[in-house]
């Protein structure tokens, strides 16, 4: 079974765990290859939902042309799950992501749900999180004073690039991405409030405030549910 298979699978697990849902609510939606699994299979079922809050741009042209309803943040107080992947989850449902680049608004919309539905395929599981580069959003014009402040914690730091190579990646929200490859992060609580208190930084993608409270795993053998306490 292939990669894109296990996404498929977990993204159909996904689908049935959401319409447990009661009908007529607004959900949370994610940014990425999986996400978007889950996305085409909840597409015949969309009108179970009153509509969806959406992480990215990318997210967003993806529900709409499936025929959802995409709301802004702003008109929702609260969502009764958000439902996303993880490019690292450790024992403790502790994340990193933003290897999309949509880490800040993935968060602001994990902070809005009443749970975190984490869909991802065994590969993405690790005893202790920083084998996938961190990643950072920051403004742009303090690249230079959050890399010398990140280069206290160790590891390789990098600012990403477009495919092109020639011009730094912009998020949707017009910030820069500096990735720290190379970190063993044991404490991602006290790392994730670390970083956030560098001035120009906008968001971590350590998920270690916001972290999953479920997680949907797959792998050869089908799905499996783990409870985060």
């Amino acid at each position: 079974m292939n990669q894109d298979q296990l996404k498929q699978m977990v993204g159909e697990a996904a689908r049935d765990e959401v319409l447990k849902l009661a009908a007529g609510q607004v959900l949370g939606i994610g940014t990425g290859s999986t996400a978007n699994c889950f996305i085409d299979a909840l597409a015949p079922h969309r009108d179970h939902f009153l509509g969806a809050v959406s992480s990215s741009n990318a997210t967003t042209e993806r529900l709409l042309k499936h025929g959802f309803k995409v709301l802004n943040p702003n008109e929702v107080t609260s969502l009764p799950a958000y439902v996303d992947g993880a490019d690292e989850i450790d024992p403790a449902g502790h994340m990193i992501k933003g290897g999309g680049g949509a880490l800040t608004r993935e968060k602001i919309i994990a902070s809005m749900a009443k749970q975190f539905i984490c869909i991802c395929d065994s590969s993405k599981q690790v005893p202790v999180l920083g084998n996938f580069a961190l990643p950072v959003e920051i403004i742009p014009l303090a690249q230079g004073v959050v890399t010398r402040e990140l280069e206290k914690l160790g590891g390789k730091i990098s600012l990403r690039m477009q495919k092109t190579g020639q011009e730094p990646f912009v998020t949707d929200n017009a910030g820069w991405i500096l990735d720290i490859a190379g970190l063993q992060i044991a404490n991602p609580e006290q790392t994730e409030f670390q970083i956030n208190q560098i001035a120009g930084v906008i968001a971590v993608g350590l998920f270690a405030k916001e972290k999953a409270d479920l997680l949907l795993v797959s792998n050869a053998a089908g799905v499996e549910r783990i409870i985060f306490k």
